[in-house]
């Protein structure tokens, strides 16, 4: 199997860079006429899939939504993602998980190995620890053909005052934490790949410079962007916020498609894809 820096380098030039969040949220739901249950959430992740399906190559589950079901959300998890995987699509894992030793390593074992009931393409993970502390989560993905995405600048305003933060120590005194972030994901990937298999977590509605980062340094390295629709960035400024990284971009939706309904997800997609398209 080709790397997932290869496979998703292949889905953004075929289909385009649109990711469908799929967000159970009790007010979708409701709307979608589903219960707020294991059963419900369930439902709502297949007819999703099946909204995306030939229209966007990439879904991202909130596993929160799902969990929040105990072991029965966790089942219906297992068989949205499976769902999407057999449907071609990449699934991005927003699991978040982080940590240190070998419980990074069993995060990636559960849902980054091949055949695990949990299994996806790629997961995000969270270097509160370090970047170094998610080593064994990164040879798990690359040794499995897997990626990962790891949080640097996030879309919500309460991040800012840490992710700009400057380092006090070190050879990088006086860099923002995020940039700090991005440096050591990018250092992970080959040069001579056109995209690698760890990626960065990076707002949409961002302005890159303020958090040290530039389009410069990101090329590259897949971002997977959330921020698109009710957070305010725009899927026309792909190409305006992020320049020459703008071919790995990962255009996170969810929210601002799901509200259309189940009958209107996959002509929402559709149009959302041809904005996105006309941007990079």
């Amino acid at each position: 199997m080709s790397d997932f820096g290869s496979r998703l380098n292949q889905v953004l030039d075929t289909v385009g860079p649109i990711c469908l969040g799929i967000d159970p949220h009790p007010f979708l739901l409701s709307e979608w006429g589903l219960a707020d249950s294991a059963d419900g959430v369930r439902e709502f992740g297949l007819r999703a899939v099946e909204g995306a399906t030939g229209v966007v190559g990439i879904v991202k589950p909130q596993v929160a939504f799902f969990e929040r079901h105990g072991s029965r959300g966790i089942a219906a998890l297992e068989v949205v993602m499976s769902a999407a995987r057999a449907a071609g699509l990449l699934v991005i894992a927003d699991a978040k998980r982080g940590d240190i030793g070998s419980t990074v390593e069993a995060y990636g074992e559960a849902w980054l190995s091949s055949g695990a009931p949990l299994e996806a393409d790629a997961m995000t993970v969270v270097a509160y620890q370090g970047v170094g502390s998610l080593q064994g989560v990164i040879d798990r993905a690359t040794g499995a053909a897997k990626g990962l995405f790891i949080l640097a600048a996030t879309s919500n305003p309460e991040a800012r005052e840490t992710q700009t933060a400057a380092i006090q120590e070190g050879v990088r005194v006086g860099t923002p934490v995020a940039r700090a972030v991005a440096d050591d994901v990018c250092a992970l990937n080959s040069a001579d790949s056109p995209l690698g298999s760890i990626g960065v977590v990076v707002g949409g509605n961002l302005d890159l410079a303020g958090f040290g980062l530039s389009s410069e340094s990101l090329s590259g390295t897949p971002i997977l962007a959330p921020g698109y629709g009710e957070q305010g960035a725009s899927l026309s400024a792909i190409k305006t916020t992020f320049g020459a990284a703008s071919r790995g971009v990962v255009a996170n939706v969810g929210r601002a498609a799901l509200r259309r309904g189940p009958r209107e997800l996959a002509s929402t997609l559709e149009a959302l894809a041809r904005e996105a398209a006309m941007a990079r």
